[in-house]
């Protein structure tokens, strides 16, 4: 069903949308979505940040709103007002043309470098589904790619994309971002995003089964045309490979030798193959705790934090029933990320960051404070972000990051961080 705005361009309304769902659609005309099911970090939702479309989840009585009817969609504050009078329209004219505004001052700040006040250089990366988005993650002003998601090669699609078709897409990321780094993430599939050429064994908790680097490393079939694309495209610029939800040694030490294994096999038939990096997605608990010993082997951490706050506070990350508990100001998530991020420092490897927490205004300076070098985004975040930071001192970071790491329950975190708001 869909509810229409007042410029009568479409509002999507479903109770569920499922990642290809919003890949697949057109959107020449949708400006918004609204479900019932799911959470802010859903895929659905990140995928229409990504792409600038405002979206609202967890929405109640939506079986109740008939197609045609008037409707205002505020993403920000996640609510769908239906039928609004003329005051509410007033204020939405008005919220808008302070939004508007807010973009064109905002435009400046995508040429410019990442650096504190005080002349401290960090990067800002985007996070990206395809090569098409390259475009835009330029125009906001990123510095790299700090997430290609590649299973979006893989949805929406009755046969898996070949070697071929994978080296295409890779070797065109890297090509378009001229230089600059791409980092790709190996295809993770599991939990709810489902691949019909790819079905996999149904199992009663499937976030905690055989998904992302557990299933590409039973599926040689599968991961080592990939591995193989990734290294051909390397040839073309800087490219790193990412392995997803690693969760000790054992699976980054078989997961390098399956790469080291594509690359002898494509030296052994005279095809050109270029250096990577190889890291690995910080976001399963384990390999937090375990951050010291994973660093010596691998040559950059990112941290995942959509899946980290799952797993560390044990709420899905996609289940209306505990949003609630389900947030990166949780005391034991801020503590993960820093003992992380100072694993990495002791071992000398880079640190970033590439959940949807990297781009939340509210945490920008005790991430860096923590010592996150590299925040990964949706694009249209960047230029906010950079502005942030340049307010920012090193020194005040870290002194962020010591009070926030300080407090003891998510409720003292968060009266913190909305006190320092406008410091």
């Amino acid at each position: 069903g869909g509810a229409c705005d007042l410029d009568r361009n479409v509002i999507v309304l479903a109770e569920e949308l499922l990642p290809s769902d919003t890949v697949r659609m057109d959107l020449s005309h949708v400006v918004g979505l609204a479900t019932h099911l799911g959470g802010a970090t859903a895929h659905t939702a990140i995928i229409a940040r990504t792409l600038g479309i405002p979206a609202v989840v967890g929405l109640e009585g939506w079986e109740e709103i008939s197609s045609g009817t008037e409707a205002i969609l505020d993403g920000g504050a996640g609510t769908l007002t239906v039928s609004p009078g003329e005051a509410e329209r007033e204020a939405f004219r008005r919220s808008d043309a302070a939004r508007r505004e807010e973009e064109q001052s905002l435009a400046a700040f995508r040429a410019m470098p990442t650096a504190t006040a005080d002349g401290k250089c960090f990067e800002l990366f985007a996070n990206i589904g395809s090569p098409g988005e390259v475009k835009a993650a330029l125009e906001q002003g990123a510095e790299g790619v700090g997430l290609f998601r590649s299973e979006f090669l893989f949805m929406d699609r009755a046969d898996l994309p070949g070697e071929e078709e994978q080296f295409e897409a890779y070797r065109q990321a890297v090509e378009r971002m001229e230089g600059r780094p791409v980092i790709i993430r190996t295809l993770d599939v599991g939990g709810d995003k489902k691949l019909p050429a790819l079905p996999l064994p149904r199992e009663e908790n499937p976030f905690l089964g055989c998904r992302a680097v557990r299933m590409t490393l039973k599926r040689p079939d599968v991961f080592l045309p990939q591995l193989r694309s990734l290294l051909r495209a390397a040839v073309y610029g800087d490219l790193s490979v990412m392995f997803p939800m690693i969760s000790g040694l054992e699976e980054l030490r078989v997961a390098k030798a399956m790469l080291e294994q594509a690359r002898e096999q494509l030296e052994a038939e005279g095809v050109p193959t270029g250096r990577v990096k190889v890291g690995i997605m910080v976001e399963i608990p384990a390999a937090a705790l375990m951050a010291e010993r994973l660093a010596r082997e691998a040559d950059f951490f990112s941290i995942g934090t959509n899946d980290l706050i799952q797993y560390t506070l044990a709420a899905e990350r996609g289940n209306e029933n505990v949003a609630g508990l389900y947030t990166a100001y949780h005391p034991a998530v801020l503590r993960l990320i820093a003992a992380t991020a100072r694993a990495a420092e002791a071992a000398g490897i880079p640190c970033g960051m590439c959940g949807e927490a990297a781009g939340d205004p509210l945490l920008t300076a005790a991430l860096l404070g923590m010592g996150v070098g590299e925040l990964s985004m949706s694009p249209r975040l960047i230029p906010r972000v950079r502005r942030l930071i340049g307010g920012l001192t090193l020194e005040q970071c870290r002194a962020r990051a010591r009070e926030l790491l300080s407090q003891s329950d998510e409720g003292a975190v968060r009266t913190f961080l909305m006190s320092q708001e406008n410091v």
